[in-house]
């Protein structure tokens, strides 16, 4: 069935909104009307659809077939993955899979493609020669986000008292084209270069993140720039704040004016080195971030209305903005009015964006000072978007640009059954040919199995500690794309190592590094030594003998001190395991502290707190941490850099992942609103494992008394008079400490 030259298009399915096409009838007809000889494609066969935003009459018209029935089909393609049970056995896909990062909510897909034997192709992994993806959204993500923030801009600022030309403006989506939406920015602009805007909310300052360069960005500007404006420096940001100070209120008050400025940063804009003597250094920062501290709170947001984000961003670099650091600019009357983070990073460079939204419901209004999130425009704080499909608003001109490109090799995808005669930038996007995974992605199954939600069991049997020797080593490069990763995992296991993945990074875009942080360990100090000897010559290759290595064939590679372990007290200490469910603010001091529990250094606290002078305590314990949250990325913060300690995504309304969570540790700890403790306390019974609440006993869990009783487990609710932050704690460890402490039966 491969290579028969039958190519399928897929009615989209994952999302309401999605009505872009991978080809355009245009598309479908220059294929099909050159000829198979010529183009490769003998048949197109299209699912029917009604909200596709080219109906199916325009395909048949061109000679296209309409029906559900892919089943003749060779090669399958669409925007986004197909519901599971649509998956053909020995097809050709290609979309945007997801999966190349190990994703765990895409890993269902990944195992379907392998069981069915698919060979699938990813959009995001075809990189031409200049070293960027060929196939991508960026500039109508960047495009669509921006007209979609002046429109709630607008909004914004009824609400605080100033009308704006901006008000005018509807949704992306709600224009009948793009060259419609910029027609309707420019008679915004039109208004402002003649009406002007009111003082009291100038000057309108736009900071755009990410490179001028990148498709993000690049497409936010460019509706920037309909609108009169100018473009300063970072450095004169001051400067232009300092202008009209010494203008009278009531001269103000009167005083219009008649355009927005617009300021660029890039990274050496957001940090400096923590040594006041050196200079930035792109190289070194991307080598070593924890060099750097941040600087954007201080240099730039002070002087922000509006942050549009595009950047790409990773854990290992300091944040734009913390929410401790937003609430201290509010304080100080930063004029920052909302953030339109069109890169859609949940929990990342900017802190308090911790949801998407969504193109029927795009802006969220967040206060800093209370810490709470608002569905109105009305009150205190900045308004923020986050929609996470943002170029399906203009999907007529998005699948427009994104068949251009496919249909110039989607001829090679649909004739070709042996990927070994593809083009390279094809072959290297085939994560899977005939349900076997490619040598370029041979580490999935390995990153898959270091998952941090794997079984507490599972968690205890990959600790390197079962080796006697082992050593932290962090590799950034282009890990991934460039298959260096597979030959670092060679390296460790080739030699007799095995390894543990701590942390994994992987880069966004062809020219974003990737980062991964590796727990190496060896039974032989020896063993140990030759694995880093091998992996350091994998980061600095021997040029002396005249061969040519490419910048990006290179890595970088940082190895922390050996640390030797003492085998013979491995299993002296019991563990005992936690969940806690809630990833606020009280969150990461309970992780720190319970994860704790085994230090020498806590010792006698702990028997304090516990009060005890049981003798059995010199066996100390060991107190792993589950943080579950609806966020990962939530969770994933608590957790960074902290030992003994994994996070999980639970949707606490999701009965089935709730069990399973639950039944897997000792002590659930719930830091959720009181009103989530009954359902968590309902599964915590019938799996009879003890509860623990940062809230006060209320009537319905007090009706729990008797069903806890007959489980044989302990409910504990707060005690003292700060919820959470005493009481909670130590009656946990009292509880861990005793479940390790009961003798067998």
């Amino acid at each position: 069935m491969l290579g028969n030259g039958v190519v399928g298009i897929l009615s989209e399915s994952m999302n309401k909104w999605e009505r872009r096409v991978p080809l355009t009838p245009s598309h479908c007809a220059r294929l099909l009307h050159s000829g198979k000889d010529k183009t490769g494609v003998a048949r197109i066969i299209v699912q029917p659809s009604t909200k596709r935003i080219h109906h199916d009459a325009m395909y048949e018209d061109v000679g296209c077939e309409i029906s559900d029935d892919l089943s003749e089909c060779g090669l399958i393609v669409g925007i986004k993955q197909p519901k599971l049970d649509m998956i053909l056995h020995d097809r050709a896909y290609a979309f945007f899979s997801h999966t190349h990062k190990a994703q765990k909510e895409n890993l269902p897909l990944l195992d379907k493609v392998l069981v069915q034997r698919v060979s699938l192709y990813d959009y995001e992994l075809i990189v031409g020669d200049h070293g960027k993806r060929l196939l991508a959204f960026g500039k109508f993500a960047g495009r669509a986000g921006f007209i979609d923030f002046l429109g709630g801009l607008g909004q914004r600022y009824l609400s605080l008292g100033y009308s704006t030309p901006f008000l005018s403006l509807g949704e992306a989506y709600m224009y009948s084209s793009l060259a419609a939406a910029k027609s309707a920015v420019i008679s915004v602009g039109e208004e402002i270069a003649t009406f002007g805007l009111p003082s009291g909310i100038c000057p309108l300052v736009f900071i755009f993140t990410g490179s001028g360069n990148g498709n993000v960005s690049h497409g936010a500007q460019e509706i920037f720039k309909l609108l009169p404006h100018t473009f300063v420096d970072p450095s004169r940001l001051p400067e232009l704040f300092a202008q009209g100070t010494d203008i009278s209120p009531s001269e103000k008050a009167s005083k219009r004016v008649f355009q927005v400025y617009g300021c660029v940063v890039t990274c050496q804009d957001m940090v400096e080195h923590i040594d006041s003597s050196k200079t930035f250094d792109k190289a070194d920062y991307y080598a070593h971030p924890e060099h750097y501290k941040p600087v954007f709170h201080e240099k730039i947001a002070p002087y922000a209305s509006v942050i549009v984000n595009c950047m790409y961003w990773e854990k290992r670099f300091p944040r734009l903005l913390s929410n401790q650091q937003l609430q201290d600019l509010t304080r100080k009357g930063c004029p920052l009015i909302g953030t339109a983070d069109i890169t859609c990073d949940i929990g990342g460079s900017l802190e308090f964006i911790n949801q998407t939204t969504s193109i029927d419901s795009p802006f969220l209004r967040y206060d800093p000072l209370n810490d709470s999130y608002h569905h109105d425009m009305e009150g205190d704080g900045v308004i923020f978007s986050s929609v996470d499909i943002l170029p399906t608003q203009f999907a007529k001109e998005a699948s427009q640009h994104f068949g251009d490109v496919l249909s110039q090799f989607i001829g090679s995808l649909a004739s070709t059954a042996d990927i070994a005669k593809l083009p390279s930038h094809l072959r290297k996007a085939c994560i899977a040919h005939r349900g076997a995974l490619t040598p370029l992605f041979e580490y999935i199954p390995r990153m898959r199995k270091f998952d941090s939600e794997d079984t507490a069991e599972s968690h205890t049997n990959l600790k390197s500690s079962k080796n006697k020797f082992s050593i932290l080593v962090s590799l950034s490069g282009h890990l991934f794309d460039q298959s260096l990763i597979n030959e670092a995992l060679d390296i460790i296991e080739a030699a007799g190592g095995s390894f543990h993945l701590v942390k994994c990074q992987v880069g966004q875009s062809a020219t974003a590094m990737s980062y991964s942080e590796l727990e190496v360990g060896a039974h032989d100090r020896e063993v140990l030594n030759q694995i880093i000897d091998s992996l350091t010559s994998l980061a600095n290759p021997d040029e002396s003998n005249g061969i040519l290595i490419k910048e990006g064939n290179k890595i970088s590679l940082k190895v922390g001190k050996v640390q030797q372990n003492d085998m013979n007290k491995g299993n002296s200490k019991r563990k005992a395991v936690v969940l806690i469910i809630g990833a606020g603010r009280v969150c990461r001091p309970a992780v720190e502290l319970l994860t704790s529990a085994g230090n020498t250094s806590s010792h006698e606290w702990y028997k304090a707190c516990l009060d005890t002078e049981d003798t059995d305590y010199e066996e100390q314990n060991v107190v792993e941490v589950v943080v579950a949250s609806l966020y990962l990325k939530d969770a994933e913060e608590i957790i960074d850099g902290i030992p003994n300690a994994s996070a999980v995504q639970l949707d606490v309304m999701d009965g089935e992942s709730l069990c399973k969570y639950i039944s897997q540790v000792e002590v659930v700890v719930s830091l959720l609103p009181a009103s989530c403790h009954i359902t968590i306390a309902n599964a915590c019974i019938k799996l009879k494992k003890h509860l623990v609440t940062a809230s006060y006993v209320d009537d319905s869990m007090s009706s729990l008394h008797g069903e806890a009783k007959a489980a044989d487990i302990t409910i504990l609710g707060e005690m003292g008079l700060d919820p959470g932050i005493a009481s909670c704690r130590i009656q946990t460890l009292r509880i861990a400490w005793e479940q390790t402490h009961l003798p067998t039966s």
